[in-house]
């Protein structure tokens, strides 16, 4: 297990957070129908598709196994709803905006192929087009919301995207894989420092379709 640091961006109103020992678990919500559709979403809000839900249904004994004392998802409908699927009977779902896919810009309900037409060669060279959301601000709306999860619970369950499950692992390391539907990866915060923990996959890929969307 690769487990790299970071020295979570702390102020003195953070300060009593040093002695705090906690861990997230970020996952990707369920496949979408745009998903299904091979569109970038982006912070656009598609449901779950059938299949989605059938992912989120089979990750729900995962969940039981664990530890949770908190689930938080983000606002968007695809992250919400699988959040309410797999959430512990004894716990309600919180929701926060901070915890949304990247901005995907003009991009937003584009296939691939109409990427392509249009952009040609931009997703091979990592160009981006206007509006794109970039890690920057992305990370700078997450990982307050992140610390101040870690801070409030031991163990929470943060039902996410793919873009931000991406870019907090980059941030963390030299980590940049495609995040699966139901997906994700542990981090730990401990003395004011988020570390990078174990991936997971929280169903059986040979009960439930397995899919790595490769649009956010």
């Amino acid at each position: 297990m690769r487990i790299l640091r970071l020295i979570a961006p702390v102020g003195p109103d953070l300060l009593p957070s040093l002695s705090v020992s906690s861990r997230l678990l970020l996952i990707r919500h369920g496949q979408s129908t745009w998903n299904a559709e091979g569109r970038w979403q982006g912070q656009a809000d598609p449901p779950l598709s059938s299949l989605g839900v059938q992912q989120a249904q089979a990750a729900r004994d995962s969940i039981t196994q664990l530890n949770i004392n908190a689930v938080v998802a983000s606002d968007l409908e695809r992250a919400r709803h699988t959040a309410e699927l797999i959430a512990p009977p004894e716990l309600e779902v919180s929701v926060h905006e901070g915890l949304r896919e990247r901005h995907a810009g003009e991009w937003t309900g584009l296939t691939h192929d109409e990427i392509a037409a249009d952009y040609p060669d931009w997703i091979e060279t990592q160009r981006r087009p206007p509006g794109f959301e970039k890690d920057e601000p992305l990370l700078g709306r997450v990982i307050p919301v992140l610390v101040d999860l870690a801070i409030a619970a031991p163990t929470t369950l943060v039902v996410t995207h793919g873009g931000v499950i991406r870019s907090v692992e980059h941030l963390l390391s030299d980590i940049r894989e495609r995040v699966p539907n139901l997906g994700g990866r542990w981090i730990r915060y401990e003395d004011g420092e988020f570390v990078l923990e174990e991936s997971v996959l929280l169903f059986d890929p040979n009960q439930v379709e397995f899919t790595v969307p490769d649009q956010i």
